[in-house]
């Protein structure tokens, strides 16, 4: 792999293909290279859109190109352990959009298959490789507010309608296209030493869920409650609060502010996200970095904390009753 501009792939053309290929073409280590779709024209059209030198009309025809560095996943939820397990067979380093997988058994056999072909792979949930989040964290953790003890995030967007989401053909749902982004939030600021779940879910008329409130009982009595939706819009904000007060997040699926109030609610300083290109570049920059640092794995988002949530949205889609397809499928069968 080049020491200079990486080869960089889109596997997928639909709208986070697009948000991504914007965001690749701004940044200096990266050459857009190729993208891939079932579909010739599609490649075609995309790649002269965005100023990829490739377009490829399979998705084994971008797997197979030996000059490719590393490979952005961009197609739907249930077809992520497809996708990545023929980028790792034929050698390719992996960034996978969130949700990792359909569910853990598939993250399991994916991480276990890049391990043994010492294969990169990390997940795309962009918030983790953030600055911004790190800041907010630290801002939690300096006395600011003193002992935080509770946690609210919010998230919502009226994308029902949509097939990726109301299908269950397609790991449909709010939880892993929505709720994934509060329970990271909760887990980054709290941590993993959660002794208790508690939730509730709305279900469409594919039986998927569509909105649900869930809750967090940490170990040294710290909460997280969340709230999240596919049905309506909604405040997008991470509250934080402590003993001396507490900290407004604007936004947690891209923080851009956040804002220290104290306990009598009197704003004290706000503190703002620097500059950036659009939020993706840094788990592609982490990916990079890990590359040429020999890495398998990125800090931001390893291996065991991936798996770790995926047995989370598993636990909570099975209190719900929320079964995919994949979830009965024999891996074995999807690997011929």
């Amino acid at each position: 792999m080049s020491q200079e501009r990486n080869n960089v792939a889109i596997l997928g053309t639909g709208h986070i293909a697009a948000k991504m290929a914007a965001t690749l073409q701004q940044m200096k280590d990266v050459n857009c290279y190729a993208v891939a779709s079932r579909e010739q024209i599609r490649a075609e059209a995309f790649a002269k859109e965005w100023g990829f030198k490739k377009a490829c009309g399979s998705y084994e025809e971008l797997a197979a190109d030996p000059h490719v560095d590393l490979v952005y996943i961009a197609t739907p939820h249930s077809h992520h352990y497809e996708h990545a397990r023929l980028c790792i067979l034929n050698g390719k380093a992996v960034l996978c959009e969130k949700a990792f997988t359909a569910n853990a058994r598939q993250a399991e056999a994916l991480l276990q298959l890049a391990k043994e072909r010492n294969v990169f792979i990390t997940e795309a949930i962009w918030t983790r490789y953030m600055p911004f989040s790190h800041t907010i964290r630290e801002l939690v953790f300096n006395g600011s507010i003193g002992r935080p003890h509770m946690l609210t995030a919010n998230l919502g967007y009226p994308i029902a309608y949509k097939e990726r989401i109301a299908k269950p053909e397609l790991c449909g749902g709010a939880l892993l296209d929505i709720g994934v982004y509060p329970i990271n939030f909760a887990r980054m600021i709290f941590g993993t030493d959660i002794d208790d779940i508690q939730s509730h879910c709305v279900k469409n008329n594919y039986g998927v869920d569509i909105q649900e409130s869930i809750s967090f009982r940490y170990a040294n009595g710290n909460m997280a409650v969340m709230q999240l939706t596919a049905s309506c819009a909604n405040d997008r904000q991470g509250i934080i609060s402590g003993e001396k007060g507490y900290i407004v997040v604007d936004n947690i699926n891209n923080p851009q502010q956040a804002a220290i109030y104290d306990s009598d609610h009197q704003l004290v300083k706000i503190y703002d996200c620097p500059s950036q290109i659009s939020g993706y570049e840094y788990e592609v920059q982490a990916s990079i970095d890990a590359l040429r640092r020999g890495q398998l794995e990125t800090a931001a988002m390893p291996h065991a904390e991936t798996l770790e949530i995926m047995h989370l949205l598993d636990r909570l889609r099975q209190q719900w009753g929320v079964v995919y397809p994949a979830d009965t499928e024999d891996i074995g069968e999807q690997e011929k």
